[in-house]
């Protein structure tokens, strides 16, 4: 069993919605240490959101979206007596927020066309209605763990 792990990052309450969430978005989307390009793109592609789903609280789209492509199981290579088993295994809350950021942010980059807050935007919105690469994605997950659970057994 994984010890507790004591000195996790806390990641601060951004400064516009004061959330811990998109916090760490800012921070998963941020390349190169360029943190207010991040926030700029998040805030904007937030903006289009609120404009787009015509709700005053943008903050349940982007919650809703983030709990729509989160995992709730996966599979994890395991090596038992000479071969490899793709092992389902449920995933923990802290590492379902950290895919489900990251399955956004990456289909919203391998769009091209269009300026990146506007793909973010586009994708978290798409996310929340249950569509999207980033929920495609999730499903696949989903349906890898389903066809290999005849090895849960080895989970231990």
């Amino acid at each position: 069993m994984r010890r507790k792990v004591t000195n996790r990052n806390i990641v601060g309450k951004d400064h516009v919605y004061g959330s811990e969430k998109v916090g760490k978005f800012v921070n998963y989307v941020m390349l190169r240490g360029q943190k207010e390009t991040a926030r700029k793109i998040v805030y904007d592609a937030l903006e289009i959101v609120k404009e787009k789903s015509k709700v005053e609280d943008v903050m349940e789209v982007f919650d809703t979206a983030l709990k729509n492509t989160g995992p709730l199981t996966e599979v994890r290579s395991r090596r038992v007596g000479g071969a490899n088993y793709q092992i389902p295994r449920e995933v923990r809350p802290e590492r379902r927020v950290f895919l489900s950021m990251k399955w956004i942010i990456e289909s919203a980059r391998a769009a091209k066309g269009a300026p990146m807050h506007s793909r973010l935007a586009d994708e978290i919105l798409l996310a929340a209605k249950n569509e999207g690469k980033a929920v495609k994605k999730r499903e696949d997950t989903h349906k890898m763990a389903e066809a290999n659970k005849a090895f849960a057994h080895f989970a231990w």
